[in-house]
């Protein structure tokens, strides 16, 4: 099973839903660096479940725990180990399905591939396990501070309602409501939509566009580790993801070369692209500009109405949503992005240290 990723900044995350605790294992994080926990819990309680009205009710404190490789508040080196514990498992709400396979759900190909599967909340098919990711995240943001570049991911649509480019919007305002919009009024539309699809026991989904500053030129490999090739794989390994584009996206078939080429110019001896359509990245290796993508989020798929679907004996059945589930998973992966794009981030800064003598 593939539990972990990166190549020098590596992590393998493990536990369950409704296991005692998840965690990750982080090799190759250089020693010297100043590990903030205050900092590591913060991005946590971004992602925990119970923070608002429009996300799931399961109370979590997602309480961070530091096992080794840390000592007087700075990385040794060696593997650092990182625990939470679950506190609220309901175990119980899931023994309707111990026999059925929920529709959009991995319960079906779990079982077919490893003849047995944890139905307990999906056991480490569960969106649950994405808090070791945040936690190993935070470590790698730490490390890429201290080369100036900055990650910043927010809710840009939640059905069909959009919010404005990134490049109209203050950023800083993310955190400044509970969808994680920048935009105050499209905000109000979202969180709306979101509660009445709440109160029709369905789900919506939406898009986290992601955009990372300051990034040197250089980073990423040419052929098969572009820098949007690992980018791309690293947001679809996300529970409920069902695309990703960065820079012009799929908008960019609807123009022609002469309006999509990014013309370069000399600022100041920097040089620049005078518009952005690669999205920071050419050759699959950054140039210096803004990198953004987008990440897509299906809905939900446990909804609370009943569904037709089948047991493992392949009889007809129907299955009845229970338990405390998310309507619009989209206000909680944006720490996930985040997270998954500085691992990414992480990884390659420490490769291109590599790259040549001098």
């Amino acid at each position: 099973m593939g539990n972990s990723y990166g190549k020098i900044f590596r992590i393998t995350t493990f536990g369950e839903s409704h296991g005692p605790a998840i965690g990750v294992v982080i090799d190759g994080c250089p020693a010297g660096l100043s590990i903030d926990e205050t900092f590591i819990q913060s991005e946590l309680t971004r992602r925990k479940p119970g923070q608002s009205r429009i996300t799931t009710q399961r109370k979590e404190d997602d309480t961070l725990k530091v096992l080794s490789g840390v000592f007087d508040g700075v990385s040794t080196g060696m593997p650092i180990a990182l625990t939470i514990d679950n506190q609220d498992q309901r175990s119980k709400d899931y023994s309707h399905i111990a026999e059925t396979f929920r529709p959009s759900h991995a319960d079906y190909t779990y079982e077919k591939k490893y003849g047995i599967r944890d139905y307990r909340g999906g056991g480490r098919s569960s969106a649950r396990e994405t808090a070791a990711r945040v936690a190993a995240g935070a470590v790698a943001k730490l490390l890429l501070r201290d080369s100036g570049i900055a990650i910043h991911a927010y809710v840009s649509q939640v059905g069909e309602i959009k919010a404005p480019h990134y490049t109209t919007l203050d950023l800083a305002r993310t955190e400044h409501n509970i969808i994680r919009c920048p935009d105050t009024t499209t905000a109000e539309k979202m969180i709306a939509l979101i509660e009445q699809v709440r109160l029709e026991r369905d789900t919506v989904g939406g898009i986290v566009t992601c955009v990372i500053r300051n990034t040197p030129v250089g980073l990423g490999e040419p052929v098969f580790e572009k820098l949007h090739a690992e980018l791309g794989k690293a947001m679809l390994s996300i529970n409920a993801v069902k695309g990703f584009e960065y820079g012009s996206g799929f908008e960019g078939i609807k123009m022609r070369g002469s309006q999509h080429n990014d013309a370069f110019y000399n600022e100041g001896g920097t040089i620049r692209t005078k518009t952005n359509h690669s999205g920071g990245i050419q050759g699959g290796i950054s140039n210096g500009e803004d990198i953004y993508f987008n990440v897509a989020f299906k809905p939900v798929a446990t909804i609370m109405q009943d569904q037709e679907s089948v047991d493992r004996e392949g009889n007809a059945v129907t299955v009845s949503g229970k338990g405390r589930h998310d309507p619009c998973v989209v206000p909680r992966a944006v720490p996930i992005v985040e997270a998954m794009a500085a691992l990414v981030m992480a990884d390659f800064l420490l490769q291109s240290k590599s790259a040549r003598v001098k």
